[in-house]
């Protein structure tokens, strides 16, 4: 990993911020008893005490995270300021931080719009955009009383699909005038960055109107021939499902939810696709059949029948994914399985068949189909991935050994 700093100098970082901290401690009429007792104050003091040096001191560990490639840098209490760096955590020296240095950083990390959600909620994310690191995704919370951060450090724009290393196949689903399609897989995968080379490419191949809703807005989309809009939640609206009701009355063409989190977003994302929509979207979940089934559950028993009707009509595809370190060392590459809602798959959908669903990828390759464990052999064949990694990510080991 490439040094912002000589090591010196960040262990002289540490010791500053933890004696800043100290310093700021002791001008705060606040007891102990009661800073324990209230850990709203606890923030709000920080806040308020937040100087320009805290803002100078975090903005050179962004720096040093960003100079080294990391994914995420991790403020936590009587740890080192440790970034991720290719999925891999790495500590930034040896020098823990203490729990005034974190709330110091975390004081000044929070924007003035969001300090009142944090204080009274114990935790808040939002977006913001520093001129050396680009623009970052923020989570500041409480645990065991003591205030931590996770910031992700976000690419300078929207990728594109292939500087992705992701199947061109994909694009198929940025020609779609109306449609479901969800990117799933597990935190840390990329599906907010699959969703945004997605956007990228509709917005430069048609004229639409976009609406994105996200909580926080991660990537900015330029309007180009198109009209785009950011709708954040817990800045310009209180949930995602109001979001959406709100979006289908604002005439748009095309929109990309960060995260169905509930059934009513998850309804109202369905009913907005089968009603001549193009509808992106993310779910935690790993593969095709569970993603549906996550859908499926979320509905009461009675009216099963019905949702599975307008899932099969309004499924578009589903596409699951890993990232897997490369072979070399230089990074991560994404595995890939694609779903494609062929009159097969809707029918098994209908039917309630999920289960069956596996099969498909393999019966219908000529449909832009792809299974995981045929991504990961490609992967291994053309010397991106270790086989023995592969092999571990794959869902059928044994068939996987045979493929290679």
């Amino acid at each position: 990993m490439k040094k912002l700093l000589p090591d010196p100098e960040l262990e002289a970082l540490i010791r500053h911020l933890n004696t800043a901290a100290r310093d700021t401690e002791d001008g705060n009429d606040a007891t102990a008893e009661e800073d324990d007792a209230c850990h709203s104050s606890n923030l709000r003091w920080r806040l308020e005490a937040a100087t320009g040096d805290a803002w100078e001191w975090l903005d050179d560990l962004l720096e040093r995270a960003r100079s080294g490639h990391a994914s995420d840098l991790l403020l936590v209490v009587d740890a080192p300021p440790t970034v991720r760096v290719n999925g891999r955590l790495q500590p930034l020296g040896r020098k823990k931080l203490s729990a005034g240095a974190v709330a110091l950083l975390c004081g000044a990390l929070v924007p003035a719009t969001h300090r009142a959600r944090a204080e009274h909620d114990g935790h808040v994310d939002f977006s913001l955009r520093r001129d050396g690191a680009g623009r970052l995704r923020c989570n500041v919370h409480r645990q065991r009383g003591q205030w931590s951060a996770a910031v992700r450090l976000l690419a300078r724009g929207a990728p594109k699909l292939d500087e992705l290393g992701l199947p061109e196949s994909l694009a198929r689903f940025a020609e779609l005038a109306h449609g479901l399609l969800l990117v799933t897989g597990p935190t840390g995968c990329g599906k907010s960055t699959t969703l945004a080379a997605l956007v990228r490419r509709i917005l430069e191949t048609r004229s639409v109107h976009l609406v994105s809703i996200e909580d926080p807005v991660e990537y900015e989309h330029a309007h180009g021939d198109s009209v785009v809009e950011h709708v954040e939640v817990g800045r310009d609206v209180d949930s995602f499902a109001q979001a959406l009701r709100s979006s289908l009355r604002q005439d748009p063409d095309v929109l990309m939810i960060g995260e169905m989190r509930d059934s009513a977003s998850m309804s109202i994302a369905i009913t907005a696709a089968e009603t001549g929509h193009l509808v992106l979207s993310t779910l935690h979940t790993s593969d095709a059949p569970q993603t549906i089934h996550r859908i499926l559950d979320s509905y009461p028993a009675n009216q099963m029948d019905a949702v599975r009707a307008q899932l099969s009509v309004s499924l578009a595809g589903v596409v699951s994914q890993q990232l897997l370190p490369r072979a070399d060392g230089s990074g991560r590459v994404p595995a890939v399985e694609i779903l494609v809602a062929t009159p097969a798959v809707r029918n098994l959908i209908r039917q309630g068949k999920i289960e069956q669903l596996r099969s498909q990828l393999t019966l219908e390759r000529h449909a832009g189909m792809l299974e995981l464990d045929r991504s990961l052999a490609d992967l291994v064949r053309s010397g991106r991935v270790d086989a023995k990694e592969a092999r571990f990510r794959s869902r059928q080991p044994d068939e996987f050994d045979q493929r290679l």
